[in-house]
């Protein structure tokens, strides 16, 4: 709020203050609008103490709400938190009536060497989650089952055909103490008329007594969106965009005269 105070040392008095020059806009533009009413609202008393006068501007309250607001906005941007760079969650979602499918890409990671670089310690995966209808357009995701398809069986199901079937196995538990004790077997199989394919999920988990099977069906064009959803994202889930970013064309020079395995010419040199 922006006040304004004007204080007069010496009383006021008829003859110290002219409202005819008051009324003049040369000397007093601001008061030139005041009609008549206006002016003779104002009262003068020679023997009162010197007064205040205060101007309240709500203009002012206006654009201090709107700081207030733009700075609880900014500290709540994805840039601003803790320096951190944003991140983003994606999916793919598909609803039948006995079965809804998700699947969501999951990122690579790497692990720090000691010169400063960067390796890849596991491949990134695609997670096919199945949850089973509970009623008309509900679903019970509680009971969802989960696989995840690995970079070598997104490359069957890009390659897949419209007549031609596949079938992956898991198992969690293989090399430990509880491998055979949970089974898992995705199918994707094509449907009688052609128009698309059948995505069956067994789960035999002897360790919680589960024993479920899941079923969606994939019409064509779905089937044609996952295609191409997986055929972009693999290239990252190999971990190579960051091996792109990460390159240089001085850096490549540099690497492949430390070491002639990676030369260009050394092929044709042998």
């Amino acid at each position: 709020m922006l006040q304004l105070q004007l204080l007069s040392s010496p009383p006021l008095t008829p003859q110290t203050l002219n409202l005819n020059s008051i009324s003049n806009p040369k000397l007093f533009p601001s008061f030139s609008s005041l009609n008549s009413s206006q002016t003779r609202s104002f009262k003068f008393n020679p023997l009162s103490k010197p007064s205040k006068f205060s101007l309240k501007c709500r203009q002012s309250e206006y654009f201090d709400q709107k700081q207030r607001f733009d700075d609880s906005s900014s500290s709540t941007s994805p840039s601003s938190l803790a320096g951190l760079p944003a991140r983003f969650y994606v999916g793919h979602s598909i609803y039948k009536g006995k079965a809804a499918l998700t699947v969501e890409p999951r990122a690579p990671e790497f692990v720090p060497l000691d010169s400063g670089a960067f390796k890849i310690s596991r491949e990134g995966f695609v997670l096919l989650q199945f949850a089973p209808a509970a009623g008309v357009r509900q679903y019970d995701w509680s009971r969802k089952q989960v696989f995840s398809l690995s970079v070598t069986e997104i490359g069957t199901l890009i390659s897949l055909g419209l007549r031609e079937s596949c079938e992956f196995f898991h198992d969690p538990f293989k090399g430990k103490s509880d491998e055979g004790k949970v089974r898992k077997v995705l199918k994707v199989e094509p449907l009688p008329d052609g128009s698309g394919h059948f995505f069956n999920l067994g789960v035999q988990n002897k360790l919680l007594n589960v024993d479920e099977n899941v079923y969606i069906p994939i019409t064509r064009g779905e089937f044609t969106v996952l295609k191409s959803a997986f055929s972009f994202i693999l290239p990252y889930l190999l971990g190579w965009h960051a091996f792109a970013n990460s390159t240089k064309p001085d850096d490549t020079s540099r690497a492949n005269n430390a070491n002639p395995r990676y030369g260009g010419d050394y092929e044709w040199s042998r």
